[in-house]
């Protein structure tokens, strides 16, 4: 199965009494590593759970996004995901939002031959929902609006049935909360299974102005790696848990944490260090953009930070991970003098002398933005039909989707001084292969076989590119607004919009005299 290169590697066994524990146990030995074997007490046998896609953008490396991508953007279902009440700020007060936002990309599993969608949403509640239909199979309800993507949590020693496939969900602080407040509970784990809690974590007070989760955790076996919006970077175990020192909630085992920030950036960004990406991993280290301007080199081996490549904007996209071995990162135009965009970075040299080039996005007034790259970049290496060019592609504040060689530098092209906007050429530029004005989006751009799906404020866009790097325009489906990113599963498109709805888009399923 695909989801086997994407290093979902759990083997999971839930054990009943007599025959059929045994029967479950033969059955695991044998099942793929992406796997879990959940007894389906209904009828009485192992239910086979494999995650499709178990993070934000896919995997580890950050650069999945799905398969079978369609030719076109029709309607098949919409749920209404609602509206939710939530506070901006002391001064802007509260805002009613709907539908789901940034990152907001849904997750996708298989239980046997069915596919389960898991969206957070605006309305508070994280979402079990079937693929085929929308139809909601059970809810759990945060404390505030849920912006972030979740991860799932292969339990290798589950007790039950309801903790052997675990949903680590983030959120906003919580209504009715401030940053003063003794406990806020934004960080969560929910049973895939029943939608009930597991536990929850305290995300505490520190220099920064949000105690939010945005970003989703990296998972390997049993142990989350999962960047804060208070700035700090935690190792835990998810198995391991206690009451939290306030009695009212049990809590997972801190391992250790780690500061994205100095107190440099916090008087020159006013306390605006947050960490909204998701970290990623490459070779011996864990890479984390963050909020203060910093891309941080986690050391796994050695728990420590030993790579720190400084920009000094706030970097909200997630390190993307390239055919090559380099990191793709998104920069907004925020705290700096140049303008926003993309580097590509090699993480195996020094900071000092890692950009392998910078590709430069249009300074733009949007909304609070004033231009750069608020999503993260894709890449299409993963599913491009053999033969086709190395490609990635950004959308950013100023309305255009860009795409570029990841590995083709153009030389005819003037060196750009990068974030750093101090005039000296000293970056290179990639080689532009194609751009469209298609509005302002802090969505990610996906690539899925030969097929590129852009999403933004202007609606959703499907492209078709060949092999020569020509792209057509295939389809649009506007009139609705668009922050999430959405996945694609065997010609269907699924994605939530700002107008309270979840979408699922693409081939309508064949009526019974098609078929024949």
């Amino acid at each position: 199965m695909y989801a086997l290169n994407h290093e979902i590697k759990s083997r999971l066994t839930v054990f009943n009494r007599g025959f059929f524990g045994i029967l479950v146990l033969l059955r695991a030995l044998f099942l793929p590593d992406a796997c879990v074997a959940q007894f389906d007490t209904a009828h009485q046998r192992p239910a086979l759970t494999e995650a499709l896609i178990p993070t934000f953008l896919g995997n580890a490396q950050r650069n999945y996004y799905g398969q079978g991508a369609p030719d076109s953007l029709k309607l098949i279902w919409r749920l209404k995901l609602g509206s939710g009440v939530t506070n901006i700020s002391t001064r802007l007060g509260d805002r009613i939002w709907s539908g789901c936002g940034w990152t907001g990309q849904p997750l996708l599993v298989r239980e046997d031959s069915s596919l389960f969608l898991l969206q957070g949403a605006f309305d508070h509640t994280l979402k079990k929902i079937r693929a085929d239909s929308g139809r909601v199979i059970w809810s759990y309800a945060f404390d505030d609006v849920i912006k972030g993507t979740a991860s799932l949590w292969h339990n290798p020693k589950p007790t039950s049935v309801n903790d052997a496939l675990v949903i680590l969900q983030g959120s906003r602080r919580g209504y009715g909360k401030n940053l003063g407040s003794k406990i806020v509970p934004s960080f969560r784990a929910i049973s895939y299974r029943s939608g009930e809690e597991r536990w929850r974590h305290n995300v505490r007070r520190t220099p920064s102005i949000s105690r939010d989760v945005d970003g989703s955790p990296l998972i390997e076996r049993d142990t989350v790696y999962a960047a804060m919006e208070n700035g700090l970077f935690l190792r835990f175990r998810p198995d391991e848990t206690a009451w939290d020192s306030s009695g009212h909630f049990t809590a997972p085992r801190i391992l250790g944490a780690h500061r994205l920030y100095t107190r440099k950036d916090v008087i020159s960004h006013r306390g605006n260090i947050v960490t909204e990406s998701s970290p990623a991993r490459l070779g011996g280290r864990i890479y984390i953009t963050s909020g203060s301007g910093h891309v941080y080199g986690y050391n796994v081996a050695a728990d420590s930070i030993d790579w720190d490549f400084f920009i000094g904007s706030d970097m909200d996209g997630s390190p993307v991970v390239t055919a090559d071995s380099c990191l793709l990162v998104a920069v907004e135009k925020q705290f700096i003098k140049g303008s926003g965009g993309v580097y590509k970075l090699n993480p195996a040299l020094p900071p000092d002398s890692a950009v392998v080039w910078y590709a430069p996005s249009g300074d733009h007034v949007f909304a609070t933005w004033l231009g750069g790259v608020i999503g993260s970049t894709g890449v299409n290496q993963l599913t491009r039909p053999k033969g086709y060019p190395l490609l990635a592609a950004f959308m950013g504040i100023d309305g255009r989707l860009v795409v570029v060689h990841q590995t083709d530098i153009d030389s005819a092209a003037a060196r750009t001084s990068g974030a750093v906007g101090d005039g000296k050429p000293r970056y290179y530029r990639p080689k532009v292969v194609f751009s469209q004005k298609i509005g302002a989006s802090i969505s990610t751009p996906i690539f899925v076989g030969n097929k590129l799906i852009a999403a933004g404020y202007g609606g959703l866009y499907l492209f078709q590119y060949d092999a020569a790097g020509a792209f057509t325009l295939v389809d649009t489906f506007k009139g609705r607004s668009f922050e999430a990113t959405p996945i694609v599963w065997e010609g269907r498109i699924y994605v939530g919009s700002r107008d309270g709805y979840l979408y699922c888009l693409g081939h309508p399923p064949l009526k019974k005299k098609e078929t024949q």
